[in-house]
């Protein structure tokens, strides 16, 4: 089923009931709680030029929460959510939370098939997508909070990896209260008065913490975008809408440094000197670019590592204490250890497997119990990233233990390109891995063998790109091929990666 709910929902009240030790809703106590404290018609959300008060908000949430009891949506069923950036998607993600259901936010840029297997994967009751000009949702303003626990499924995000298609991590509706405890507040020291933007989207952990989460804990204000990432919208933005906290992906610091250095006539021409604190994750951020950024712009970028498995960052630089190239120091409330594969913990200096245990850890990997038995034990998770840590208590980047790595922000894992790749007739054989750029970013690159060397060229090196655009999410196309005569190998047949990289 598919629902479009644009209610205005102005001039609705609405009162949350109190959270006690044994229950606990997302819903009541980021949304209701402010409102009953009487912040009501302070700003919750700026979108597309409108202002929406947190009464508002609330009031729209209730609206979602009604018309999905109307749909047959019952407690504990999954709600899969296919909404841009926007008042709608946060009133569809915390109704559904607030009548004890399970949003499930996903991406609007993926394909019918990508659409199909996630509805059929989750199991989803209803799939909720803004379609056309279809009537808005006549439903009360008022909702009963659903008795839920802190334990309780609340939301599920999706992940990638090279263990095959997407995989949801399984997450409670005490786990954001962690995150935000530990770095929205221990961390970035966010206030009521804060204005975040966030380039990375909703339905991305570390979208959702930044644009969504870490305001409406606060009682704070965000500015959302719906639009495609661009350097200059992005910048227009921040200069229109005077945020405080900043959050990107290197990838797009990169672009809007990029964006700005062609602006030398008119230096000043984006002024983002509202913004206290940049913050940097979901690949790591080079040290070229935090000094760059910082001279350009005049505020430092902390960058950090998180998972959608631990739900946000739990290694991040601290204000003042930046160490460029770093992931920086664990936040508050999480511990980390780096381990040999047999297990063994390893002492300063050496690279190993990084493992993170914190409060808002997923409880399981839907339907994938071997999968979180390999990567979930006693309460620690296995991140898949290789680090060191120094002297000092700072964690250095080296490398993913599998073959997946970070383009944009977004997870890529090589065998889905190669197989995508694979299907062209010209192609014999080929590996995919990430290279660097010379902004020092990643880069998905393509080594081809075919079956007729001769028809190598940067024409077909064209086509390739496009055949696998057609077939797969924008950001997986490569943006390099390379045609070799042949791929290194070991003994056994094993394609050598690492002599690829």
């Amino acid at each position: 089923m598919i629902l479009d709910c644009r209610g205005d929902g102005a001039g609705c009240g609405q009162d949350g009931p109190p959270s006690n030790l044994h229950t606990f809703n997302i819903a009541e106590h980021f949304v209701d709680r402010h409102i009953a404290e009487g912040r009501g018609s302070q700003t919750a959300v700026v979108c597309e030029g409108r202002r929406y008060s947190y009464a508002e908000i609330g009031a729209r949430a209730n609206q979602a929460g009604n018309a999905l009891r109307r749909a047959g949506v019952a407690r504990g069923d999954r709600v899969l959510i296919v909404l841009p950036d926007s008042p709608e998607f946060v009133a569809a993600y915390f109704g559904a939370i607030k009548i004890g259901a399970v949003a499930v936010p996903t991406s609007t840029a993926l394909r019918p098939a990508d659409y199909a297997y996630l509805a059929e994967e989750s199991q989803a009751k209803v799939v909720w997508a803004q379609i056309g000009d279809l009537p808005s949702e006549n439903e009360p303003c008022e909702l009963d909070c659903a008795p839920t626990s802190p334990g309780d499924p609340a939301f599920w995000l999706w992940t990638s990896g090279s263990t095959g298609p997407p995989k949801a991590a399984v997450h409670k509706h005490a786990d954001w209260l962690a995150c935000c405890e530990g770095y929205a507040q221990g961390v970035l020291g966010i206030r009521p008065e804060d204005v975040t933007f966030s380039s990375a989207k909703l339905f991305h952990a570390y979208g959702l913490g930044n644009g969504l989460m870490f305001p409406f804990y606060a009682g704070a204000t965000t500015v959302l975008y719906s639009g495609r990432p661009q350097a200059n919208a992005f910048l227009a933005l921040a200069h229109a809408c005077r945020p405080t906290l900043f959050f990107a992906v290197p990838t797009h610091y990169a672009a809007m440094l990029h964006e700005t250095s062609r602006e030398t006539d008119q230096a000043g021409v984006y002024d983002l000197s509202s913004v206290r604190l940049g913050v940097s994750a979901a690949e790591p951020l080079p040290a070229e670019i935090v000094r760059r950024w910082r001279a350009r712009f005049g505020f430092e970028v902390l960058d950090g590592i998180g998972s959608t498995e631990v739900l946000h960052i739990y290694i991040s630089n601290r204000p003042g204490e930046v160490r460029p190239g770093s992931s920086g120091v664990p936040v508050p409330g999480y511990e980390v250890r780096i381990t040999d594969e047999s297990g063994r913990q390893l002492p300063a200096g050496e690279t190993g497997d990084l493992w993170v245990r914190g409060r808002s850890n997923a409880t399981h990997y839907w339907n994938r119990p071997q999968l979180t038995a390999e990567r979930m034990r006693d309460g620690w998770f296995f991140s898949g990233d290789k680090y060191r840590v120094d002297a000092d208590g700072y964690y250095w980047y080296a490398g993913r233990s599998d073959d997946m790595f970070r383009v944009s922000g977004e997870w890529v894992s090589p065998i889905e390109v190669e197989s995508a790749l694979i299907e062209h007739p010209a192609v014999l054989e080929t590996a995919v891995v990430a290279r660097l750029g010379g902004d020092g970013l990643p880069l998905t690159c393509a080594f081809v063998t075919l079956k007729r060397p001769e028809d190598g060229g940067e024409s077909l090196a064209e086509e390739l790109r496009l055949f696998v655009q057609e077939r797969l999410a924008g950001f997986k196309r490569p943006r390099r091929i390379e045609f070799l005569d042949e791929l290194p190998k070991t003994a056994t047949g094993k394609v050598q990666r690492y002599k690829l990289r």
